[in-house]
């Protein structure tokens, strides 16, 4: 490095230093079509140039690996594949190794293999415990070549780029959904099976008026010793009722000594199978072996308290069975006097057998009663839970809601009148018209048609209680259905599991992004590929305390935007945020006065970096490569009559 260019680049470090910020310190390398290529990052604007299948693209995706931030499948498997597919590729069996510095001002390298969890270490190399997903330890945007487009087209990439300026609160905020949505599929769980039982009882016991009408008609049959009678009659019955009480005592003591006695040893019959030798006399064989005994030494106080448990129980059943045998002794004895009077009336004793047989399942249906208004309480119950945690999923919405809000107005106050963001509460019903057309596939209906219907008509809450009252003329009315559509949709949603999807399903906000174009604003997904990208680029330029990695942010952009739009966003943040770009633009390092520039080339099997600095160092690559050499430059100035 020259003097005079060493003494730009110190002028540039003490102008530019960034504080309160992320930053990547370094990209490194080991392996693969990048081998050996490391890149030491400035703060301020970074370009990396080379032409094309120089790796530029690859080692940008490498750094979204190495941080774990690669795109969900749910969001969009094909790109995530591809993408995989050339981290694959490139990476072969080597690494990408980071070097970052939190805003907090700690450092941290970051390495990752291909098919490897990726590891937090110290700055000396020594392995921490921290991990990435979460954005906690560290943050960076990233996005790939023609991505910007992308995000135009998609509202679910549109509101991820929003929540971005709000990361930290909104990832507290979804991790408490998370929390709520299982605590209401638990929920859903237990009331399900209930109310299946419920319905199953209260059909049973439809006959329970008839049962006891009949026994009503012997009770009152107008025999003068009929007092008598239903007297016996309703002790022989209590005695029925207390053989049940006895056998469902003995039944749950013989359930729980089963369980205790299915668990007693698993611990330490699993954890034998476990460490096997080769592991156990491992480097790490201590720490393994320490493990399995701290498990063995809990399985043992485990198996004693279960066999003290065990003996409670077995000694509690002894007692139980002498019980038992006292109350059979008391039956018998009644039964004889039952039998003695049953003798002495021939009319009663006549009908002593089906009347026993009709007491037998009066008690039968009464303790299925009771069995019903045990499992109503615990419904009503687990329902009122339920309630409340459906308050509690509103509120989250709505402050997500409100924060998004906030960040959709702190952008206007940035980039209006050009352009214009907003939200839409509860705006995009993809999630709730998929659940209606996965509910309504077999149906023998055009489901899609319908559930669009459907999702114009009703919020989801209403719809669950249009089908749990089954109300075919409302919804025929409101939806604009006719009646066989109606009546089909009633029966493919009348199921508490899908009543309960329709009370959790999630309306997603809707994001709303336009571009100035003359007097009116146009939805940028209605915009050319240049204007998406004059509408997106702007937000992702704005200052934020994550590195802003781009590749080729001049895609689909004139000159003149870039000169005027880009660069001056560039020049103005730089300042205040770290920079990273892959480009073929000239513009953004000379005019955006890039602090550093690296240069890559290849061979077609390897690429290296050919040359670093700053853009006086690098000005013969960059007119090379970025203008088309010396000579086209001076002819287009002739050209031009500059």
């Amino acid at each position: 490095m020259s003097t005079n260019a060493l003494q730009h680049e110190n002028q540039k470090r003490e102008a530019i230093r960034l504080s309160g910020c992320h930053r990547l310190k370094s990209i490194a390398v080991i392996g693969g079509f990048l081998d050996g290529a490391r890149l030491d990052l400035a703060d301020g604007l970074n370009c990396v140039i080379g032409a094309r299948g120089t790796g530029k693209t690859t080692a940008l995706e490498l750094v979204r690996y190495a941080m774990d931030a690669l795109h969900s499948a749910d969001a969009d498997a094909a790109y995530r594949r591809r993408t995989e597919s050339l981290v694959q590729r490139n990476l072969a069996g080597g690494q990408i190794e980071l070097e970052i510095e939190t805003k907090e001002g700690l450092a941290y390298i970051i390495t990752r293999g291909w098919g490897e969890d990726p590891m937090v270490l110290t700055a000396d190399r020594k392995p921490t415990d921290l991990t990435l997903r979460s954005g906690d330890v560290f943050r960076a945007d990233i996005f790939s070549q023609n991505e910007v487009e992308r995000i135009a087209d998609q509202t679910g990439m549109q509101l991820e780029l929003l929540d971005a300026f709000e990361a930290e609160a909104i990832a507290e905020v979804n991790a408490q959904l998370g929390q709520l949505w299982n605590a209401l599929q638990a929920n859903a769980s237990q009331i399900v099976p209930l109310e299946s039982r419920l319905a199953a009882i209260t059909e049973e016991l439809r006959c329970l008026p008839a049962v006891e009408a009949r026994l009503q008609a012997y009770a009152t049959n107008g025999e003068n010793t009929s007092g008598e009678i239903n007297q016996a009659h309703f002790l022989k019955a209590l005695r029925d009722r207390e053989d049940r009480v006895a056998g469902g005592v003995s039944e749950v003591m013989a359930e729980a000594r089963k369980a205790l006695d299915g668990v007693r040893g698993r611990i330490q019959a699993r954890i034998s199978g476990i460490v096997d030798r080769e592991v156990a006399e491992g480097p790490n064989g201590i720490l393994v072996q320490t493990t399995a005994r701290l498990a063995s030494q809990c399985g043992d106080a485990v198996d004693r308290l279960i066999e003290q448990a065990l003996a409670h129980i077995v000694g509690t059943q002894q007692q139980i069975t002498e019980q038992a045998k006292k109350l059979s002794l008391a039956h018998k004895e009644q039964e004889i006097v039952f039998r003695s009077l049953m003798a002495k009336h021939q009319q009663a004793q006549g009908m002593a057998a089906e009347r026993t047989r009709l007491e037998k399942a009066r008690n039968d249906l009464l303790a299925k009663r009771w069995l019903r208004d045990e499992l109503g309480e615990r419904r009503g119950a687990l329902r009122q839970e339920r309630n409340r945690l459906l308050e509690e999923l509103s509120e989250l919405h709505d402050r997500r809601f409100a924060i998004r809000q906030a960040v959709a107005g702190r952008l206007n106050g940035s980039l209006a009148p050009a352009i214009r963001v907003s939200v839409v509460q509860y705006g995009n019903p993809e999630l709730y018209q998929r659940l209606l057309e996965s509910a309504l596939r077999g149906a023998r209906i055009k489901q899609g048609v319908v559930a669009g219907k459907v999702v114009t008509a009703f919020w989801p809450a209403e719809l669950s209680e249009v089908v749990a009252h089954k109300n075919i003329e409302f919804l025929v009315h409101r939806a604009e259905l006719n009646y066989e559509q109606a009546e089909k949709v009633i029966a493919a949603l009348g199921s508490s599991e899908v009543l309960f999807q329709l009370e959790t399903v999630e309306l997603l906000d809707l994001p709303q992004i336009e571009l100035r174009d003359g007097a009116t604003y146009k939805d940028c997904s209605t915009l050319s590929t240049g204007q998406k990208c004059t509408a997106i680029l702007p937000i992702l330029l704005l200052e934020s305390d994550r590195p802003l990695l781009i590749d080729q942010p001049e895609d689909n952009l004139d000159n003149r935007f870039i000169f005027e739009t880009v660069v001056d966003s560039i020049r103005k943040i730089k300042r205040r945020r770290q920079l990273i770009f892959v480009t073929h633009n000239p513009n953004i390092p000379v005019l955006g006065d890039a602090e550093r520039v690296f240069v890559l080339e290849s061979d077609g099997s390897k690429a290296r970096k050919a040359n670093e600095g700053t853009v006086e160092e690098c000005k013969r690559e960059i007119v090379t490569l970025l203008e088309g050499g010396e000579e086209a430059f001076r002819l287009r100035k002739q050209r031009y009559a500059y």
